[in-house]
């Protein structure tokens, strides 16, 4: 079993930044995908950059060149280094986690931490 924690959430306003943290505990040396997702009100829920344990990264567009996803395997965290907020990066961001090499499978969560961007 993996425990996820996330936090660094928090209010910001347009073009400043916030550092997301998610905490991983139990079996995380099994996990071989690590990434964060976002949902905002009335929208699908949005994968936004994932890492695996070769140190790739792929971000999504909206995101590209102002977040960054960074894994220190020392303190079993992951980070979201988020620059140049925008409005529409308002949502609630979840840490996730996908033991299966080569699968779009993603079964351990965490709780999820606000993220507000008032312009």
């Amino acid at each position: 079993q993996v425990q996820l924690v996330e936090s660094g959430g928090g209010s910001v306003q347009a073009g400043g930044s916030l550092r997301l943290s998610c905490a991983a505990s139990g079996y995380w040396y099994s996990l071989y995908y690590m990434g964060w997702f976002r949902q905002a009100p009335g929208k699908e829920r949005e994968r936004v950059a994932v890492v695996n344990t070769d140190g790739e990264t792929t971000y999504a567009d909206s995101v590209k060149g102002r977040f960054t996803i960074s894994q220190d395997y020392v303190k079993n965290t992951l980070y979201l280094q988020m620059n140049s907020l925008k409005p529409e990066d308002t949502a609630m961001y979840y840490c996730a986690a996908n033991p299966t090499i080569g699968a779009d499978y993603w079964p351990y969560w965490g709780q999820g931490t606000q993220v507000t961007v008032s312009s």
